[in-house]
């Protein structure tokens, strides 16, 4: 068993962030329907065995680069739950000043560079960080996450070519929630199975089941240890569902509510749960606890979100470049 490897209050740490990025998401849907978030939305309900299993196996000096569904990664990486939630909010207390919103988080002090909005887009920035970290020799290592509908873009496979030639340290995460925007990668993709894909670039690669946080961060502790011995790339698939639709606006009518709610049945923080209620590690009084200090987080979030000013309209050409960035 992975608690064996892991003390109780790491376990527990995981848990409560697991649970507070529900929590998150789920406040962030509400405010999204109240109108006080605009755009696009995407949500990682669903997906927080991915996020939490992945992110914690890092350094702090690792880098990490993500899509438009990124929410969850910035919480997990220790952002601030109310200058995220302001972000999404448009207000100039967010991490990106009100200039990014959902879809665009970045923070520099937690190594998090950057949602994108361009499927597949930033793959070849996470290359660069690579590149950056290999020649500097940096003891430090690049966490590339993405949908499986990123693999059909051709930048996908110009980064895991160039990643392979140079051989340079970047752990490729894809988050396979199969259902990319709508379309299964049956439907869509002439290899199903996303793993197979790096396998065309004489590249490791593994397929996990992504709804087990012990198994997703067991596999992704192994893969990060190998890209920073060997310096080379490796390729992991992480197999989840998302609970809700594509984005905020999407209805999600390409699947059907029996198969959603089997998946629910699978539902990562309940799996996780009731593993450690197994090994000791949690029971009923300490969950309430827990759960009940994560709403209370949320709450103060929202609350500081929605008390934010938006950005001042004459600040309207700052933080355009680096040097201007206060």
């Amino acid at each position: 068993m992975a608690t064996a490897t892991q003390n109780k209050e790491a376990l527990l740490e995981q848990y409560r962030m697991m649970v507070l990025i529900r929590v998150f998401e789920e406040r962030a849907a509400q405010l999204y329907t109240q109108a006080h978030i605009g755009g696009y939305c995407h949500l990682n309900i669903g997906e927080e065995a991915t996020v939490v299993g992945a992110l914690t196996t890092l350094q702090s000096n690792d880098y990490v680069f993500t899509a438009y569904r990124e929410h969850g990664h910035a919480l997990a990486l220790g952002s601030d739950p109310g200058a995220v939630m302001a972000e999404l909010c448009g207000k100039a207390t967010g991490l990106s000043k009100g200039r990014g919103g959902s879809m665009h988080l970045f923070d520099l002090e937690h190594r998090l560079y950057g949602g994108y909005g361009i499927v597949g887009g930033h793959l070849p920035l996470a290359i660069g960080a690579a590149l950056a970290a290999q020649y500097r020799e940096e003891d430090a290592i690049v966490m590339c996450l993405f949908g499986e509908g990123a693999t059909n873009i051709g930048m996908f496979h110009e980064s895991l070519n160039m990643a392979k030639v140079y051989r340079l340290p970047v752990l490729f995460f894809c988050v396979n929630n199969q259902y990319a925007m709508g379309s299964a990668p049956e439907e869509d993709s002439a290899v199903p199975e996303m793993w197979m894909k790096a396998c065309a670039y004489n590249m490791p690669a593994e397929r996990i089941d992504g709804m087990d946080v012990f198994k997703v961060r067991e596999a992704t502790q192994r893969a990060v240890d190998q890209v920073r011995s060997t310096g080379e790339p490796f390729f992991l698939e992480a197999v989840t569902y998302r609970f809700r639709g594509h984005s905020m606006a999407d209805a999600g009518r390409y699947r059907t509510q029996d198969e959603v709610r089997e998946w629910q049945q699978r539902d990562p923080i309940q799996i996780f749960a009731r593993k450690l209620e197994e090994e000791g590690v949690l029971d009923t009084g300490l969950r309430r606890e827990i759960d009940s200090s994560v709403e209370e987080e949320v709450e103060r979030a929202t609350q500081f979100a929605l008390e934010s000013p938006a950005p001042d309209v004459a600040d309207l050409y700052k933080y355009v470049y680096t040097e201007e960035s206060e």
